[in-house]
């Protein structure tokens, strides 16, 4: 598994957010190819990190990468919605901090079996857990051309959903969808010609990405594994959330937002009834951006956001 290799995004600024103490216990939701990973463990003495994955080809690499850290290292296979268990598996009550890289690694998209790519062909799959049942094939042939406007609109911010929906169900009514490579072809012939023309991107990307994100439901597992991580910080313990797609920017944002904010009385109310309490301090008013220095040598980090909270 040592191919699997991912460009850390933000990590100098990750690693500052993270205000890392050598004695303390880190948890990197989303352990992929270890490269947050490493930089933390190196800056731990008596301290530990919890490793969490659903990819087994991700759980499998750093462990092999981070063998050398022994048991300041734990990697725990898991879906990061449940991070408390996960957690508590490895014997953790509380978090001195915790770090999200969220969406797909490269060694994802690099890896054509795996299907998350439209640059090379094979089976539609996506899933990025084997363990999980529902694939990219299910949703292409499976799905009412209503969900897959849907989807396509919402996930993708796809404005030729309803014409790509379409395509898709006409096509799989002769034959089943069955490749990565057919399914681009397919939504690269839906897309006007002076449209598709005007890309900078190819355009069946946002088509993929929100596939990709309905099959591994990755905006609910979002809005459960934040809130979550936020309720198992220690007091002064920070979280780290990397986003790469507007919709996921704009729920940890208001996840964020949400647990900075005390009283949510009416304003003509004399005391505060609601008891509402702040639990986080939100330190990244404005979100976190790569430098022109990271872009030149990494153009995947282009639309990375960096959101940095406190533990109250």
């Amino acid at each position: 598994m040592s191919g699997f290799v991912h460009k850390s995004v933000l990590l100098e600024e990750c690693i500052e957010g993270l205000n890392i103490d050598p004695d303390g216990i880190y948890i990197d939701a989303t352990l992929g190819g270890g490269g947050h990973s490493e930089e933390i463990l190196k800056r731990l003495s008596g301290g530990k990190l919890i490793g969490i994955d659903r990819d087994g080809d991700a759980i499998r690499a750093a462990g092999e990468r981070l063998s050398r850290f022994g048991g300041r290292f734990v990697p725990v296979r898991s879906n990061f919605s449940d991070i408390a268990e996960a957690a508590a598996s490895a014997g953790v009550e509380k978090a001195d901090g915790i770090l999200f890289d969220l969406g797909v690694s490269s060694y994802q998209l690099d890896t054509a079996e795996r299907g998350f790519s439209y640059m090379a062909d094979a089976p539609l799959d996506m899933r990025m857990d084997s363990r999980d049942e529902l694939s990219a094939a299910d949703v292409v042939n499976g799905y009412p051309e209503s969900e897959l406007r849907r989807i396509l609109f919402e996930y993708g911010e796809e404005k030729f959903s309803s014409r790509i929906a379409a395509r898709i169900v006409a096509r799989r009514a002769e034959a089943e969808i069955k490749t990565t490579l057919e399914l681009a072809d397919i939504i690269t012939s839906a897309i006007p010609e002076g449209a598709a023309k005007r890309e900078k991107q190819h355009p069946a990307k946002r088509s993929f990405q929100a596939i990709r994100m309905e099959v591994n439901g990755e905006l609910s597992a979002v809005g459960l594994g934040v809130r979550a991580a936020a309720e198992l910080l220690a007091p002064g313990g920070r979280l780290c959330v990397i986003t790469f797609h507007s919709g996921e920017d704009r729920l940890v944002k208001g996840i964020i937002n949400d647990l900075s904010s005390g009283c949510v009385c009416p304003r003509d109310f004399p005391v505060c009834v609601c008891g509402k309490k702040p639990a986080l301090k939100n330190l990244t008013k404005h979100p976190i951006v790569s430098g022109e220095a990271e872009l030149a040598g990494n153009p995947r980090a282009r639309s990375a956001k960096l959101r940095i909270a406190e533990k109250l």
